[in-house]
């Protein structure tokens, strides 16, 4: 997949010239530059290589799990039942502010080598289960941890303002005031804060509770993104996009005038499927309208403990083509270039001279299997650049 006018932008019997971790050239192999000819070479005979993966939202950080839940829900358990039984986020902020860093690290790792596994490079890593500064601060910061153990890029994003802690019920206002605006604050004096997230829904947070958090942010000098538009209406979508928003996720209830303000903005539509498959919604993202629009649209894994324990950007292809109708082609542009630049992210996600070499290489015929198949992996190798780590 490169930046060509064939679908997928396909380059047959190509050669990628790389050089200090950046692309040099890419084209037919009967036209490499004559001054390339004799740098060492690795051929991958058969194989397709595609820029490589790029979750663009995921919540890996995070303690306990939520699998008895999903168990009395499939018993006939109502979400009520499993509130008053201590289950639902809430089961979620007490397991995670109760885990030292260490533990946050520990328990968020397999998640991410799962992603690695297949040919994820790039990650975008959210708090929002901590709902309190320390612990909030305490999950950006085994976010942080995770890009030191393992060769991945993690961005990390503050989601203080994902849902209203227990002690601070029917308080929704005193919370953002109280606590989620100065964990933002200290959390960007700390550097651990790359972007600002919200929840704008009806059992989260109203638009303009969110924007005393967006213009924290914008005083901060730190880009925003926001959950928007999933189980209802609210709005959420045009005031991401007045913020020129890096993205808005979700979506499934954004309508042609979201879309319309999403392309003058500039702003990312991510479809997240399996938060979509698990809590079985049927209200589908507006992909039309996006596309009318030009809306660029990016696929992610949403990985957490309630609505999506999904940790394979594969399958979230296979998802989004068979639930959605999204096509293998904008399938792959979802968890590649789209997906970089949901993250503000321009060096990556495209195969082209001046690009981090970061890439995928599958043992695969076609582009169109990587969305076609379902639990299999055909990564045959992941290439990451190390050369100038941390630069967008």
């Amino acid at each position: 997949m490169a930046g060509g006018d064939a679908p997928y932008g396909w380059i047959p019997e190509a050669t990628i010239a790389v050089q200090d971790g950046r692309i040099a050239w890419v084209g037919p192999q009967d036209e490499l530059p004559d001054n390339m000819a004799d740098w060492p070479d690795q051929e991958v005979s058969g194989c397709l290589v595609t820029p490589a993966f790029v979750d663009c939202h995921t919540h890996l950080v995070f303690g306990g799990d939520r699998a008895l839940e999903f168990e009395m829900c499939l018993n006939g358990a109502s979400y009520e039942e499993v509130a008053r039984a201590g289950g639902g986020i809430v089961s979620t902020v007490r397991a995670t502010r109760e885990a030292t860093l260490e533990a946050l690290v520990e328990t968020a790792l397999p998640r991410l080598d799962a992603l690695i596994a297949e040919g994820v490079t790039t990650v975008e890593v959210k708090s929002g289960y901590g709902l309190d500064l320390e612990t909030e601060l305490n999950m950006l910061r085994a976010a942080r941890k995770l890009g030191m153990h393992r060769k991945v890029t993690v961005r990390t994003t503050f989601l203080g303002a994902h849902a209203t802690p227990a002690e601070y019920k029917d308080r929704d206002d005193a919370y953002i005031d109280e606590v989620c605006i100065p964990a933002l604050r200290a959390a960007h004096a700390e550097g651990l804060v790359d972007a600002v997230d919200g929840f704008c829904e009806g059992i989260a947070f109203q638009p303009a509770q969110i924007e005393r958090v967006f213009k924290v942010a914008q005083d901060l000098g730190l880009p925003v993104k926001l959950h928007a538009e999933q189980l209802s209406h609210l709005g959420g979508t045009q005031l991401a996009a007045r913020y020129g928003a890096l993205s808005v996720d979700h979506v499934e209830y954004a309508n042609d005038e979201d879309a319309r303000a999403m392309a003058a903005s500039g702003s990312v539509a991510v479809i997240l499927p399996g938060a979509f498959y698990t809590i079985r919604e049927t209200q589908q993202p507006p992909l039309d309208s996006f596309r009318a629009h030009g809306v660029p649209m990016a696929l992610a894994t949403d990985c957490n403990p309630g609505s999506s324990p999904l940790t394979s950007l594969l399958l979230t292809m296979n998802m989004a083509c068979t639930l959605f109708r999204m096509t293998p082609e904008e399938a792959l542009a979802g968890v590649t270039c789209n997906a970089a630049r949901a993250l503000g992210f321009q060096d990556r996600g495209v195969i082209a001279p001046g690009m981090r070499a970061d890439l995928a290489v599958w043992n695969v015929k076609t582009p169109a299997e990587l969305s076609y198949r379902i639990g299999f992996n055909p990564l045959r190798s992941r290439i990451y650049s190390e050369y100038a780590e941390g630069e967008a």
